[in-house]
């Protein structure tokens, strides 16, 4: 009976979407709080509803007799962030994980970030998300995969692989026409 509700549970949690929340905990303890958490989500077998438990953290630049010193500084005194799938069971684990006040958001139901927002905190501790990779040179034919000029080819005039984007020259009524696009939107031409 016990693997039947686990397997149920499990494909509840599926149907549910995985988000970041933060939660509050006492000035001081979210390290402690970061690592009871882990504890407790590994202890219990929860790794498919409690992902990542992360403590923001900056590099500081402090110059003492001279001395470049550099620390961590945190991001958000008092707050950690949590990815994970909200359900009863993950709620009340995180909830009553010693060192938290409690979930930001209203009432008993947290908020989840944005997306523009998680992206901005592993962006600024140095863990963005991987950028896509593209392997085209300068002036080389692509084909246009998605968007307003699908199925066009197009010559590559400029790479920005900070950006994830490429500018291309596509041939329009006999003129060349610059048009963005991101690396996830074309091809190479054999």
């Amino acid at each position: 009976m016990g693997d039947v509700l686990a397997s149920l549970e499990a494909m509840e949690s599926e149907k549910l979407e995985k988000h970041w929340y933060v939660i509050h905990t006492y000035s001081g303890y979210e390290n402690k709080v970061k690592a009871n958490l882990e504890k407790k989500v590994h202890s219990m077998a929860m790794e498919n509803e409690v992902f990542r438990v992360l403590v923001p953290m900056e590099d500081e630049v402090e110059i003492k007799d001279g001395k470049k010193k550099i620390t961590k500084k945190k991001v958000f005194p008092g707050y950690v962030l949590v990815e994970m799938i909200v359900t009863d069971r993950s709620w009340y684990v995180v909830r009553n994980t010693p060192g938290v006040t409690g979930f930001v958001g209203s009432g008993t139901k947290p908020i989840p970030l944005s997306e523009s927002e998680v992206k901005h905190i592993l962006k600024s501790m140095g863990m963005e998300e991987a950028k896509p990779k593209i392997n085209v040179e300068l002036n080389q034919l692509v084909r246009i995969t998605s968007g307003a000029f699908e199925n066009w080819t197009a010559t590559v005039m400029d790479i920005n692989p900070d950006r994830g984007k490429l500018k291309v020259l596509v041939n329009m009524f006999g003129r060349e026409t610059p048009v963005e696009l991101e690396f996830t939107q074309v091809t190479k031409v054999d």
